[in-house]
């Protein structure tokens, strides 16, 4: 059974197309990771040069799209390219040849392209979900151990399947007590508002969808439940870091003041961001609610500060090893080596 349909909205894409990708393209990143040089010189200095950045259609990119319509790169001296993808897998053949300088994968395909030998570098944190990735389930069933021997619709490979299988082993379930259906994000939802499965695995707006049309259903599990355990990032080769620093600077700086834009500033921001996505203002309003969006503080936490909750380095190791548990990936990479703090800790 397969509730497949023409992929749309889907960032998180499954991992077994991710590692064709990486397989069948010249992974340029595959020599020993090189140390990134020093972010202190302004990117404010003219001539930042330029910049590619391959990424998908997101509610987490809207700081990003505020920036290049607000000209915040343009006026750190960055020229800012961005490709937009159906999915992240897409766009890994033209970032590991190097036709593409950055990329915004979530932290399992991260983990993966590191354990392929791909050299990159983790420079600012794009979201965290904090509530838009969701298990639906029937009213009738009250609790995750319920669950056994029932049909869950999630897409294999990808990042759900990964949070679903997280959420099973929190209730002392496997994979194996269930049946997976492999179904896309915006299918799944569907076919759950539809009544053809019990669970599913789905995100925003595709969730919202659902619940608001189907009464016999609620959000059982929500990723507000599992801090940190989904994240969206954007990296860069190490290559190119090492090339560019300035152009990277730039970066990360123009998308913290699209950050702070559209705190300040959020109804103009809504608009940018809603035109981005197709969508209206309001209802992107109400779906940033299920992601948080890190200021400079919260990256500086998230990528260099070992001591906080936040820090990333414990759960994509966590997630690493979870993954080579399922046979996803081989090895463990050692992700102290991707994450660079210093760009967002530059920053005044």
């Amino acid at each position: 059974m397969n509730f497949s349909k023409s992929p749309r909205w889907t960032r998180r894409q499954a991992l077994w197309l991710m590692t064709g990708a990486i397989a069948g393209a010249s992974v340029h990143a595959c020599a020993k990771p090189s140390e990134a040089p020093s972010a202190q010189s302004s990117a404010t200095s003219a001539g930042a040069g330029s910049a590619s950045i391959g990424i998908t259609t997101w509610i987490g990119n809207t700081p990003l799209h505020i920036a290049q319509e607000k000209g915040f790169f343009k006026d750190l001296g960055l020229d800012l390219k961005i490709k937009v993808f159906d999915t992240v897998a897409q766009a890994f053949p033209a970032f590991t040849s190097g036709q593409l300088d950055g990329l915004a994968p979530v932290t399992s395909e991260a983990v993966t392209l590191a354990s392929k030998g791909v050299d990159f570098k983790v420079v600012t944190v794009e979201d965290t979900s904090v509530g838009a990735d969701v298990i639906l389930a029937r009213n009738s069933i009250k609790s995750i151990k319920e669950f056994k021997g029932k049909k869950i619709a999630v897409e294999l490979g990808g990042i759900g399947h990964f949070f679903l299988l997280q959420v099973l082993a929190e209730a002392g379930l496997t994979g194996k007590d269930v049946t997976l259906v492999n179904t896309p994000p915006d299918a799944a939802a569907a076919a759950f508002q539809a009544g053809k499965v019990e669970i599913a695995y789905s995100y925003s707006p595709f969730s919202d969808q659902a619940i608001a049309a189907q009464k016999d259903g609620r959000v059982i599990y929500s990723s507000k439940q599992m801090p940190t355990a989904i994240a969206d990032l954007y990296i860069f080769g190490s290559k190119f870091v090492q090339a560019n620093p300035k152009a990277v600077a730039a970066f990360v700086e123009g998308n913290l003041k699209g950050v702070e834009f559209l705190k300040t500033n959020r109804e103009e921001g809504l608009k940018i961001g809603a035109a981005k996505l197709k969508i209206k203002p309001e209802e992107l309003d109400q779906q940033l609610k299920g992601i948080q969006i890190p200021d400079k503080a919260t990256n500086v936490a998230m990528l260099g500060d070992a001591n906080s909750d936040q820090y990333l380095l414990k759960p994509m190791t966590k997630l690493a090893e979870f993954l080579k548990a399922q046979g996803q990936i081989t090895t463990v990479p050692d992700l102290s080596k991707v994450l660079e703090p210093q760009y967002v800790t530059a920053m005044k």
